[in-house]
């Protein structure tokens, strides 16, 4: 099988999350990726050890950068940015979430890129953006993602605070779009010979996935609220209570088509008929009296008993999944969810796959996330510098 980005030079200068995450699939496809870090590292790598300093695998980082090889550069030196930009000459794709003024710093912006590399892909994320009153404000998907996007505004019930999104959420979106950005600049390069610049933006991303709620206040100006579980305009888009304290969320929108077979399911086959529900206007106009009905009829029964039920009736629906629940489900694991990962240290280890198959082609984890500066000197080499090079540049203390 080929992989897809075989032969595909990748060069990242980013740390954190979306913008390494993006270049692991990237990996993930074939492509070489080589993590340009800091002496000491990615400041990433040290998140993980203040949250659980015994854990064997730093599966925080591991997850993000895994298929990498690593080399260490000190940007804050001449030397340390006149080595970097010998190594931006054979890549395809520049991929990085440095600020502009460390950017303008290092001489690594846009043009100064290109005038080295004219064809380069030229991959930016950002928080906000490179124009406006916010391109130099930094950010977090927590803060520009699910924050200043708008999504937080949206979560939660009515009369009570937003809700904080998991981390790396905002991140492995934004993630998604680098990638696909990124990859049909390549296509764009390929037809044209010329280098392009690609532009993404947690901000951004972040209104997309609510955009939904955005595109109707841009065309109405009216802010939709937010649902209200026991008063929802659709009770059959709701999620319940079920008696050994589960959840479970009903999404059937066009309830005319689902409701004869819910009442079945529901063992009120007297509710089908019922003036206050018979149709989905009335079930609209009635939408809280059914959900506290709803409420009263699910609590009464455990998980695997509404399962039984509801499947027995192909009703849409899902249980509101455990996390061990999740690494065994037999969807995700049939359709190629998870893969075994080889440590040089920590022994064999599972892990996510790419969230997407090509099929027929090899798309999968490489290896283990590399050490900082592990591949150093091998890369310094296959670049054609040879040892006493390679020496004078460690005397220098460019690796750190």
């Amino acid at each position: 099988m080929a992989a897809p980005l075989a032969g595909i030079r990748v060069l990242e200068a980013a740390n954190w999350l979306a913008a390494p995450s993006c270049a692991a699939l990237m990996a993930d496809m074939g492509a070489d990726v080589v993590k340009v870090e800091p002496p000491g590292g990615d400041a990433y790598r040290q998140l993980l050890p203040t949250m659980a300093p015994e854990a064997e695998i730093n599966w925080i980082f591991e997850l993000d950068n895994r298929g990498k090889r690593s080399v260490t550069v000190d940007l804050e030196q001449a030397a340390g940015q006149e080595l970097f930009h010998q190594l931006l000459q054979d890549a395809d794709i520049f991929i990085t979430n440095l600020t502009q003024p460390r950017l303008e710093r290092y001489h690594l912006t846009p043009s100064e890129v290109h005038a080295i590399v004219p064809d380069m892909i030229y991959v930016s994320l950002t928080g906000y953006g490179t124009r406006g009153p916010d391109s130099g404000r930094a950010g977090f998907d927590h803060t520009a993602f699910w924050a200043r996007s708008g999504v937080m505004s949206m979560i939660g019930q009515p009369d009570g605070p937003p809700n904080m999104c998991r981390g790396g959420q905002g991140d492995h979106a934004t993630a998604l779009n680098l990638l696909a950005s990124s990859l049909a600049a390549l296509r764009l390069r390929d037809q044209t010979g010329e280098g392009q610049i690609v532009e993404v933006t947690l901000q951004n991303t972040g209104a997309w996935t609510i955009g939904l709620d955005l595109a109707g206040v841009l065309i109405n100006g009216e802010i939709p609220a937010r649902q209200n579980r026991l008063q929802p305009a659709n009770a059959l888009a709701n999620f319940y209570e079920l008696a050994d304290g589960r959840w479970l969320l009903l999404m059937m929108p066009q309830g005319a088509a689902y409701w004869p077979a819910f009442c079945r399911a529901l063992g009120h086959g007297e509710w089908e008929a019922d003036a206050r529900f018979h149709d989905h206007a009335a079930r609209t106009a009635n939408g809280p009296t059914l959900a506290t009905g709803l409420r009263e009829v699910f609590i009464e029964h455990d998980l695997p008993s509404w399962t039984e039920r509801l499947d027995a009736e192909g009703l849409i629906w899902a249980p509101v999944a455990e996390l061990p629940e999740v690494i065994e489900d037999q969807a995700l694991r049939q359709n190629g969810a998870f893969e075994t990962v080889e440590h040089p240290s920590a022994g064999q280890f599972e892990t996510l796959s790419a969230p997407f198959q090509i099929i027929g082609a090899d798309i999968s984890v490489r290896g283990p996330a590399p050490e900082p500066g592990q591949h150093t000197f091998d890369i310094l080499r296959e670049r054609g510098m040879d040892d006493e090079q390679i020496a004078l540049l460690a005397e220098q203390g460019v690796f750190g």
